[in-house]
């Protein structure tokens, strides 16, 4: 992604965030009205730390009340099911995160939903059911593009299914979104929520830019005038305007 390019998007972003902040509420959704005003979901820092000894980034995100505390109520199906973010937007490519390439901003996306469980290979809550964890805290590298159907101006990137062109991680979920479950650890402790991510596992980048976001989405598999992965509300910006501003710092 060229600077100029990088600039502009830079702009949408912000135009984008400022829409869904003051035009969410005429927005029919399953957000739980608490989401907004929770302190679980203001940030104050964010940091992505380059562990040399342990060629581990770990991507953190600090809020004002307790970290991952606050996670979507059960909605009772798919269609229309809660997702809640700690998101990390970056300048990484998806060639770099196992993606074929494609346009888009690559984010990890650290979400819960406890509607279905995205994570088939992981057994997050340890009870021998791969099934059962989707309000568990876990990690996905996605695809963001913008898309004006939704409130929140973004969505993961989808693809038609069996096209062959498109080469996923194979620890995809299954959907025919740009989305991978690479079953990093997530750690929670007080007002933090941490990612490791071992180096080799994004294309040995350690320098790169990034911000932090928190956001609501929600699932959509009936209509086919929105996507099937939106986001519907952002409740906070650790830059404020989504200028993608951090770099990694090394340890």
């Amino acid at each position: 992604m060229t600077s100029n390019s990088l600039s502009k998007l830079h702009v949408v972003l912000y135009i984008v965030s400022m829409y869904c902040i003051s035009s969410f509420a005429r927005q029919q959704t399953n957000e739980h009205e608490s989401f907004s005003t929770s302190e679980d979901l203001k940030i104050i820092a964010t940091e992505v730390q380059y562990d040399q000894a342990l060629e581990q980034l770990i991507f953190s995100i600090q809020v004002k009340g307790t970290a991952g505390q606050t996670t979507p109520i059960t909605y009772g199906k798919l269609d229309g099911a809660p997702v809640l973010g700690y998101v990390f937007p970056t300048t990484l490519s998806p060639i770099d995160v196992g993606f074929s390439a494609t346009t888009g901003i690559v984010a990890l996306a650290i979400t819960s939903h406890p509607d279905f469980d995205d994570t088939p290979l992981w057994d997050e809550n340890s009870n021998m059911n791969y099934t059962d964890d989707g309000i568990i805290w876990h990690p996905h590298w996605v695809i963001l593009q913008e898309d004006k159907r939704v409130p929140g101006g973004f969505s993961v990137k989808q693809f038609s299914k069996g096209d062959s062109s498109i080469k996923l991680p194979p620890t995809n979920p299954g959907m025919p979104m740009f989305m991978d479950s690479p079953g990093y650890s997530v750690l929670k402790k007080e007002n933090y929520i941490k990612v490791l991510v071992p180096k080799s596992r994004i294309n040995n980048k350690t320098q790169f830019s990034f911000d932090a976001v928190t956001a609501y989405m929600q699932v959509n598999t009936s209509k086919k005038d929105i996507p099937m992965l939106g986001v519907y509300s952002v409740y906070s910006i650790a830059s404020t305007n989504l200028s993608l501003p951090y770099t990694v710092t090394i340890k």
